[in-house]
């Protein structure tokens, strides 16, 4: 039997991680593009299953792609604790988003094993598929949880009209296998994801973890303003039906919306702008649009949702246009488990950090996992809250700072029954 050490993160170990898979997919323009389900996605999937194995592992993956590596606990029948994120990107994208959390947590477990230390319960570490949205977003997360159907595979495609199906298949994965990704909600104890912040709170406040409590809710609609094409010579100003001049008038109705219909959490985005015919000389007749609409409480959503409608439609009859939308998704907010956050905040006073308790402004695989099981995110600073984004950067000691705290919650979570060294 192996004496157990105290477990210690090693930053160096951390940081060649991070700089190994960031060469997986990395263009000329410094920026990574392993997109869900490409070869750059498979050979990162590749080499973090080789990772895995190398520090003892049970590794799978399931049908929807999730890479899985499974550290057993002394009670390997007991509800186990899963931690990740993911390391699929948006194209152009820096090397932290999802990876970081992945990668934090095979530090973690490499650590526990380097400790010999065996927790109680079975820890897992997850890096699920694409959930950046190539495919529609979350969808090794949904799979996961069981929320998704024989249609999401059928129907399931990108921008470029390419199927999700036809993808896997190219790949020699069975598409119709990811109904079978599902797992049982009583096989897991917790669900624990570090992420950085995308946002720029943490590095304003020269603040190195942000203990969530909350993650934010949205919305996205397709709107369209349907006018009429004309001559932009011979057609007077009074006389115009411009699609566009209606978005122009929502965009400077948005504050006044937030103001009296949202709360401190709240935010709104037009996005995507499509003017039809397109042409410098020809009065816009169809004005298309994206808007996203964010808030941590349904009930503020909801009530953003009606106002934004009757905004809508009056600035239709006050153009002489029409308006119609579609509602690309509608994800729900969801709160952190209070235990599971008390937990975090405990490691983060344990690790002696400067942290403070935040909601999430972004959407992450926590937010379908918590249909399942409780969850609890740590966040780490973003350097002038950028992401998506070559430039996306946290400082080393920030990163340092939050696997510390990672492990910490993972061992005051997997370890509540006392440890055990390796036999």
């Amino acid at each position: 039997m192996l004496a157990t050490t105290k477990a210690e993160i090693s930053i160096d170990r951390l940081r060649e991680d991070l700089r190994c898979l960031a060469e997986i997919g990395r263009e000329e323009d410094g920026g990574l593009y392993r997109m869900a389900f490409t070869p750059a996605d498979m050979e990162g999937k590749d080499w973090l299953e080789k990772q895995m194995l190398e520090i003892g592992l049970e590794t799978s993956r399931d049908g929807a792609g999730n890479v899985i590596g499974r550290l057993t606990g002394r009670d390997p029948e007991a509800p186990v604790l899963l931690i990740g994120s993911h390391i699929d990107t948006v194209p152009c994208a820096g090397v932290l988003d999802g990876t970081l959390g992945v990668l934090t947590g095979l530090e973690c477990l490499r650590s526990l094993k380097e400790a010999g230390k065996v927790p109680q319960c079975s820890i897992e570490l997850i890096a699920f598929s694409d959930e950046e949205g190539r495919f529609g977003g979350m969808f090794g997360s949904q799979a996961f949880a069981g929320r998704i159907t024989p249609d999401t595979i059928h129907s399931a495609s990108d921008l470029d009209g390419v199927k999700l199906s036809s993808v896997m298949e190219e790949l020699g994965l069975d598409p119709w296998q990811a109904l079978e990704a599902r797992r049982d909600p009583r096989t897991i104890a917790a669900y624990l994801e570090l992420h950085i912040e995308q946002g720029p709170v943490l590095s304003e406040e020269h603040l190195q973890v942000g203990v969530v409590e909350a993650i934010t809710g949205l919305f996205k609609w397709s709107v369209t303003f349907s006018g009429e094409p004309n001559h932009a010579g011979t057609t007077p100003m009074p006389m115009r039906r411009d699609a566009f001049m209606g978005v122009a008038d929502f965009a400077h109705e948005l504050p006044r919306i937030l103001d009296e219909n949202g709360g401190e959490q709240s935010r709104a985005t037009i996005g995507r702008v499509e003017l039809v015919p397109g042409s410098a000389n020809t009065v816009p007749g169809e004005a298309r649009f994206s808007i996203d609409v964010r808030d941590t409480d349904e009930t503020v959503m909801s009530e953003l949702a009606t106002s934004i409608n009757k905004a809508l439609s009056a600035i239709a009859r006050r153009r002489r246009l029409t308006f119609s939308y579609e509602t690309e998704s509608w994800i729900h907010p969801v709160d952190c488990d209070p235990a599971l956050v008390e937990g975090v905040e405990t490691a983060a006073k344990k690790c002696g950090v400067r942290y403070q308790r935040m909601p999430s402004g972004a959407a992450h695989d926590a937010q379908i996992m918590a249909t399942i099981c409780p969850v609890a995110m740590i966040f780490v600073p973003s350097k002038g809250g950028r992401s998506h984004s070559p430039l996306e950067w946290t400082d080393y000691d920030d990163i340092e700072a939050g696997a510390r705290v990672m492990l910490q919650a993972i061992e005051g979570f997997a370890f509540k029954g006392g440890e055990e060294s390796e036999s």
